[in-house]
């Protein structure tokens, strides 16, 4: 697959394209791993205000820090508590209870949300593949369900999977949010670091608000590194990355990393984390991957393209 969308000759955007899929594959465990020890909002709060300081530095370094003005400000605050406060920090909370095989699995399934919700806003026309793609998701969610429905009567496997679908519909509105006003991006650098400034701070008063033990000395080696790794490599490395790829090939090419992202998220969790994986699990992650595959196929996903040097 890769060999359609670029030659072996462009080392970096080989790079890039592994380097998000291997990261973002790996967030979800990373997650797992950290709120084992350490409270869920903190682990989400610690890791975006780093994040934060990381971009504050590599923009004071390119000279490139300024005030975006208030109405940027507001648009970036919007973009911030959907998608890192409302998405990931409710993705966090859900791993304290559900695996992070399964959680990956139900992030899977936000492009549905954001396909039905722009079919709904009027960005996007409903079609039988699209409904076709749609059912083949939410058949996958059904044998989720009915192969793990006794679990439904645990009261924390209930709310992280409530915390789970929260999750993926703030990803999902932030996305049309976005796609609906059309704002230019502008200087993304800069525009992320309000973002995670905003979603940290948020994320460690909700941290202190909402933990029941925040005793910092429980907090494990393993699970400060796993935090450091989400701050270092999920939210900036996987990121610069992710954009880099946007410049050499198309956003639809780049899209397909998130199938991959799923598979190398259930694996580590199995091979890792000894989560099970059954029969049932497995076809409904084929489902639903390919409904989503089905819902956003376009056919220039396998076309080559020409690369600008």
């Amino acid at each position: 697959m890769l060999h359609y969308l670029f030659t072996l000759k462009d080392y970096k955007l080989i790079f890039a394209v592994l380097t998000v899929a291997m990261v973002w594959g790996t967030t979800f465990l990373a997650i797992r791993v950290a709120v084992e020890t350490i409270p869920a909002w903190f682990v989400a709060g610690i890791r975006q205000f780093l994040a934060s300081l990381i971009m504050l530095v590599i923009l004071l370094s390119r000279r490139e820090f300024k005030w975006i003005g208030w109405k940027s400000l507001g648009y970036q605050i919007i973009f911030s508590s959907l998608m890192l406060v409302v998405a990931n920090g409710m993705t966090t909370v859900a791993e304290e209870t559900v695996s992070s095989s399964l959680a990956s699995l139900i992030s899977a399934c936000s492009p549905i949300l954001v396909f039905l919700g722009s079919v709904a806003v009027g960005l996007q026309k409903f079609s039988l593949r699209a409904l076709s793609g749609v059912l083949l998701c939410f058949s996958g969610i059904l044998f989720i369900f009915w192969d793990g429905l006794k679990d439904l009567a645990n009261p924390d496997y209930r709310m992280g999977m409530i915390f789970l679908f929260c999750a993926i519909a703030g990803w999902a509105s932030g996305t049309i949010f976005t796609k609906k006003l059309n704002i230019q991006s502008g200087n993304i650098t800069l525009n992320l670091f309000y973002q995670f400034l905003f979603a940290g701070v948020v994320q460690i008063i909700f941290a202190f608000l909402f933990s029941e033990n925040y005793n910092f000395g429980n907090w494990t080696a393993k699970s400060i590194s796993a935090m450091l790794y989400l701050s270092v490599f999920g939210s900036v490395a996987a990121f610069f990355a992710f954009h880099y790829a946007l410049t050499k090939i198309s956003p639809v090419q780049v899209s397909i990393l998130a199938y991959i992202n799923t598979i190398i998220a259930i694996f580590l969790g199995w091979l890792i984390m000894d989560e099970k994986v059954t029969f049932k699990f497995i076809l409904a992650a084929v489902m639903i991957i390919c409904g989503v595959f089905i819902i956003n196929y376009k056919p220039e996903m396998f076309k080559r393209q020409r690369m600008e040097s």
